[in-house]
């Protein structure tokens, strides 16, 4: 996983670590999010690596979980399971990760 992405969407990539009502696992993640002005909040998601303990997780607190990185922490929600055993993680409201707060400026 790396730090880079080819589109406008904030983002992370790197370790980070799930936090449940039975204890914490590191997980690797790569996280995504954008501001929906729709409904007027910031949507994050991405995928947590395949993990046996992230796997427990998901089948006893898919509401109840914590993604914690270096850059902070948010509520989430586990879903589904890919094929490769990853699962999705959505959350609303600051990520747990850096957004970019102002417009780059353009040359």
């Amino acid at each position: 996983m790396t730090d880079e992405h080819d589109h406008d969407e904030d983002g992370y990539s790197g370790p980070a670590t799930l936090v449940t009502k039975d204890g914490e696992a590191v997980v690797e993640v790569r996280l995504a999010g954008h501001f929906e002005p729709i409904d007027g909040r910031y949507h994050w998601y991405g995928r947590l690596a395949a993990n046996g303990k992230v796997t427990e997780a998901a089948e006893k607190h898919r509401r109840a979980v914590v993604l914690r990185t270096p850059h902070g922490e948010a509520v989430g929600a586990l879903s589904d399971q890919d094929p490769w055993g990853r699962f999705r993680i959505t959350g609303l409201g600051r990520p747990p990760f850096e957004v970019l707060e102002t417009l780059p400026d353009e040359d």
